[in-house]
C-alpha cells in the first residue's frame, strides 16, 4: 500500500510537474464560504481557484485525478456541483457538512457523475457519523484536522491524533470498507511533528489517503519550474521510499510510533497554551 497524494495547485505547469513524480489527485480548491472567517487565527490555505481552472487542467491529467473541493452546503450548492461536473471533476468534495439532510443533498446532486468525498471537520458530522456512514453512494471520506480541531477548541490539530478521534472515526470508516485519510503531512524531516511520524499513523490507522502540505512543496514561493521540479522529484522519492520502510514495520512499532507522537503533541500544546 502506498499513500494516495493530494496536492492544490491550480498552476497547469506544476500540475503537471506534481503529476509527473505520481501525485495520485491534483485538488482544485474552489471553498470560500465561511472559511476566512473559521481559520481568521489560523496560517491555512485559503485559495482563490475558479471553475476555469479545472477545465485548463483536466485535459492534461493522464494519470492523476482532478479533486475538486466546492464550498460547504448551502443554496447555490446544485448549480455549483453541476458546473463541476460539466468541468470534468473526477471527485468532487463537500467540507463543513454538519446534518445528514446536507450529505444526502450532496451525493442526490452528484447523482453519480462523478466520485463523491465527504470532508470530515466538524465535532457536528462526528455526533452524527454512523448514521451518515450508512448513507449509499459516499465514495470516501476524509477527516480535516484544521477545522475539526478548532470545531473542538483544541490548541493543535494533531491532538485528535492522540486523545482519540480520529482512531475512533477510522474504526468506523474501516468497518463500512470505506476508503479514507485525514490531515496532511509536510516533507520527511519537517514539521511540527515531523512527517516521518504521521506517515507511520497513516499505516497504524489504515489511513490511504494525505494531503501534501504547503511545506512539502510550496509552488507559489518557486518562480523557477525547475525548482518546483526540483523539489517535488527530490522529495517524493524520499516519501515513497520511506513508505516501502514503513510498510515492513511491526504493530510494536507503530505503537511505539504513537507513543512518540503522543509526547510531542504534549509538549506543543503546553507550549503553545502557555504562550496564549
Amino acid at each position: 500500500m502506498s499513500l494516495k497524494l493530494m496536492y492544490i495547485t491550480n498552476n497547469l505547469d506544476v500540475a503537471l510537474i506534481a503529476q509527473q513524480y505520481g501525485v495520485d489527485r491534483i485538488w482544485i480548491d474552489l471553498e470560500t464560504l465561511g472559511k476566512k472567517e473559521r481559520q481568521k487565527n489560523f496560517d491555512s490555505v485559503k485559495s482563490n481557484h475558479k471553475v476555469e481552472d479545472i477545465i485548463k487542467i483536466k485535459g492534461h491529467l493522464t494519470t492523476s485525478e482532478m479533486l475538486v473541493r466546492i464550498n460547504q452546503w448551502h443554496a447555490g450548492s446544485i448549480e455549483e456541483i453541476n458546473a463541476v461536473v460539466a468541468a470534468g471533476a473526477d471527485l468532487i468534495m463537500l467540507p463543513y457538512w454538519k446534518t445528514i439532510e446536507e450529505v444526502k443533498a450532496f451525493i442526490h446532486a452528484v447523482a453519480g457523475r462523478s466520485k463523491t468525498v465527504l470532508l470530515l471537520e466538524t465535532k457536528e458530522a462526528v455526533d452524527i457519523v454512523d448514521e451518515v456512514l450508512d448513507i449509499p453512494g459516499i465514495s470516501e471520506i476524509h477527516i480535516g484536522l484544521n477545522d475539526l480541531h478548532i470545531s473542538y477548541g483544541l490548541s493543535f490539530m494533531f491532538e485528535l491524533l492522540t486523545n482519540g478521534v480520529v482512531e475512533m472515526l477510522c474504526k468506523k470508516f474501516s468497518s463500512k470498507g470505506l476508503p479514507y485519510g485525514f490531515g496532511g503531512i509536510a516533507r520527511i524531516g519537517t514539521g511540527a511533528v515531523p512527517a516521518e511520524y504521521i506517515v507511520q499513523e497513516h499505516y497504524r490507522l489504515g489511513s490511504t489517503r494525505a494531503i501534501l502540505s504547503r511545506t512539502f512543496c510550496n509552488s507559489n514561493d518557486l518562480n523557477d519550474l525547475n525548482l518546483v521540479d526540483d523539489v517535488f522529484r527530490t522529495n517524493m522519492e524520499v516519501l515513497r521510499n520511506y513508505e516501502k520502510e514503513v510498510e515492513r514495520y511491526s504493530k510494536k512499532q507503530l505503537d511505539n510510533n504513537k507513543k512518540k507522537v503522543t509526547n510531542m503533541v504534549q509538549k506543543i500544546v503546553l507550549q503553545i497554551e502557555g504562550e496564549g
